[in-house]
């Protein structure tokens, strides 16, 4: 918009403005030898320096750094043969610090011919604000489409925005200097300039004020909504007014519009929360279904293409194959016979190639069908009997859209409206597709959760032991229980040694996943090695550190035990493990204190050991942290629990080993590994 205009009476008396203050525009003369002359009080509040220090100083001695210097020089000289000089300089400031200074230059000349330089100087961070906020209004009023006028004191027009130019029909050198009335007598003009006074002399805004009328673009009356603000200086000096414009002839229908983009909005905020919660593929599927209804459709059905259920794989549906589908979800948004027509949860359902879903999936595009007829429900419908249902329930527009991740096509999302009577249009097809594409990112993770989950616990598995080995003068059990979320590197074993001699291992890679299983695999293979030359419990520690080290960044905590029945004794070391168990036959039990050693991996220390008593009827038990940890509750209470069901662990240690795992660790989230051995008496 153009400034305020005035004329040139105006110009002489008009108070003056208040930007060289907001810039605070300092000055500073040079004599010709380069000594400062003249000294303003703005250069001193910018640079800390007071005119006595600064008066008949050198300038580039007190306010340029040695490394600037020559450059200060070279532009001082081309000032003083007359050259014109801007830019920002760095200058020091009186404590130290550089200040980056935004110069205009130009040279002087006193009674005797001799040059002299004169600074005008301020804040290059001031002027790099002040241009931003003046290039940022300048881009909000002319790119808004809000129409904006500013008016004077005396309701005459200053400027309009394009967009106003637009509402007003007329350009804006057409309105300039004129009242409103002039301009656009159709309009209510009496009361705009009333509104317009009554801020002016309040300097209360006005807001959503409205008005009926038309302008020089119209043919018919349109209403507008109109708010006031005045407009004031730093100093508070009454300037004018601004006045933006709204057209708000549509407005029920723009309201209608609000309050469905706020509705589809809130859906996807409430997807957000409510879709993804686990890595489970039906509860994720569950969860799409339960946003979408009643919200956006009656009926919803999520089905996935069934190689992604059963193997975790994407089978691409092509050419004339049919497809088969796992149903996994269904909801409706009130009683209604018709969600008997969706396939059953959990059941395998195919369709031909030339039913709509099967397209779906076949193009990955969404199908919209805004009026469903009799003949388009037998394409849609697993069935006549299903087609029947659909239509006693009033089924009349259909929208199918495919589950789309990482660029595969994992099923399909199935929406009907019954009820509502209004069918399904691009809006809502833009709606679910958003809400489709969220909800399959997070069915494609629990895919991949799972598949991978498989593969570890497979690994896991067939890396442990089947059965402990049975040893002569022990009873032996043990159990391992995957998390219910990652499967992580947990083991234990039990290890021949020479006679009478056993050993006992328990331990747990850092990490989760095929990784930390692999990991285990090593170790524990590694440890069955070391084991056959019977070496002493620290020595087979330091061994798998070395092995550890070797496998990247492989981490791992273990304990490591030789029961000596001849001896009637166990040898025991740790490496960061939680320390083991031992119960007596007369009921008591005790945390050992095995020196703690640093995990696996870490490497430059060594590992101690200690030797305890196994009298017959001694119960030893290794588990790792997933048995006795607990999220709500301190380490030691589960440590502690353990140590008292220990001490009245009955005679089978199968039964024990169960007790343990129900009572401790039910719903595990760390993977638990528990080994229990008793001295026969």
């Amino acid at each position: 918009m153009n400034g305020y205009a005035t004329s040139d009476r105006d110009a002489v008396t008009a108070a003056p403005g208040g930007l060289l203050d907001l810039l605070k525009v300092a000055a500073v003369v040079l004599d010709a030898g380069g000594r400062i002359a003249l000294w303003s009080p703005e250069i001193e509040q910018l640079l800390g320096w007071t005119a006595a220090e600064a008066l008949r100083q050198r300038a580039d001695t007190l306010l340029v750094s040695p490394e600037n210097r020559p450059r200060g020089r070279e532009l001082f000289a081309q000032v003083s043969t007359g050259a014109r000089w801007a830019g920002v300089f760095p200058l020091r400031h009186r404590d130290g610090t550089e200040r980056a200074v935004e110069f205009r230059t130009m040279r002087l000349l006193d009674p005797e011919g001799q040059p002299h330089l004169l600074g005008l100087a301020t804040d290059a961070t001031t002027v790099r604000q002040v241009e931003r906020d003046l290039a940022l209004s300048h881009s909000l009023v002319n790119q808004t489409p809000l129409g904006i006028a500013v008016f004077d004191n005396d309701l005459r027009w200053v400027g309009v925005n394009p967009a106003l130019e637009r509402i007003n029909g007329v350009p804006e050198e057409a309105v300039l200097g004129r009242r409103v009335g002039e301009v656009l007598p159709d309009l209510d003009v009496a009361a705009i300039e009333a509104r317009m006074r009554h801020v002016l002399e309040t300097g209360r805004p006005l807001l959503d004020q409205q008005t009926v009328g038309r302008t020089a673009a119209d043919v018919q009356d349109r209403a507008y909504s109109e708010s006031y603000h005045r407009i004031e200086d730093t100093d508070g000096r009454v300037l004018g007014l601004a006045m933006a414009v709204l057209d708000v002839t549509e407005r029920q229908q723009a309201a209608a519009e609000v309050a469905q983009a706020r509705q589809h909005l809130s859906v996807i905020a409430d997807a957000g929360m409510k879709i993804g919660t686990t890595l489970d593929l039906q509860q994720t599927a569950r969860e799409l279904a339960d946003v979408v209804v009643p919200h956006l459709a009656d009926l919803a059905a999520v089905d996935v293409l069934e190689s992604v259920v059963a193997s975790g794989t994407i089978t691409p549906v092509s050419g004339g194959a049919p497809a088969e589908f796992r149903a996994l979800a269904v909801a409706a948004g009130y009683p209604t016979d018709a969600i008997h027509a969706a396939d059953p949860v959990g059941e395998l359902a195919t369709y031909g190639s030339s039913r709509v879903i099967t397209q779906v999936v076949r193009s990955a595009r969404p199908v919209l069908v805004e009026r469903v007829d009799g003949k388009m429900l037998r394409r849609l419908a697993r069935d006549s009997r299903a087609a029947l249902a659909l239509h006693e329930a009033g089924a009349h527009s259909y929208l199918a859209l495919p589950l789309v991740a990482r660029g595969k096509v994992l099923g399909t999302l199935s929406l009907y409206r019954t009820v509502n009577e209004r069918p399904f249009d691009d809006r809502d097809r833009v709606l679910a597709s958003e809400l489709a594409a969220r909800a399959a990112i997070c069915i494609d993770n629990a895919r991949l959760y799972g598949r991978e989950r498989g593969t570890a616990l497979t690994l896991q598995r067939s890396l442990l032991p089947s059965t402990p080995a049975e040893r002569e003068g022990l009873d032996i059990a043990a159990r391992y229980r995957p998390a219910l979320s990652e499967v992580g590197g947990d083991w234990y074993d039990v290890l021949p040694l020479g006679p009478g001699r056993t050993g006992l291992i328990v331990g747990d890679v850092m990490g989760k996943g095929v990784q930390a299983a692999a990991i285990m695999g090593q170790l524990s293979t590694a440890t069955r090695a070391l084991a056959r030359l019977d070496l002493p419990p620290a020595e087979l520690l330091r061994h798998l550190d070395d092995i550890a080290g070797s496998l990247g960044d492989a981490i791992a905590t273990c304990v490591y035990a030789v029961c000596d029945l001849e001896r009637g004794t166990c040898e025991l070391s740790s490496a960061g493990h939680l320390p083991p168990v031992l119960a007596g036959a007369d009921g008591s039990a005790k945390l050992l204190d095995v020196p703690g050693g640093v995990p696996l991996g870490v490497g430059g220390v060594g590992f101690g050991t200690v030797e305890v008593e196994l009298a017959p009827g001694s119960l030893l038990a290794l588990y790792t942290d997933g048995l006795v940890e607990n999220r709500s509750e301190p380490i030691d209470t589960g440590l502690d629990t353990l140590t008292r069901l220990l001490g009245s662990a009955g005679p089978s240690l199968q039964r024990a080993s169960d007790s343990l795992l129900s009572a401790l660790s039910p719903e595990p989230d760390d993977d638990v590994a528990l080994l229990l051995v008793r001295r026969r008496v």
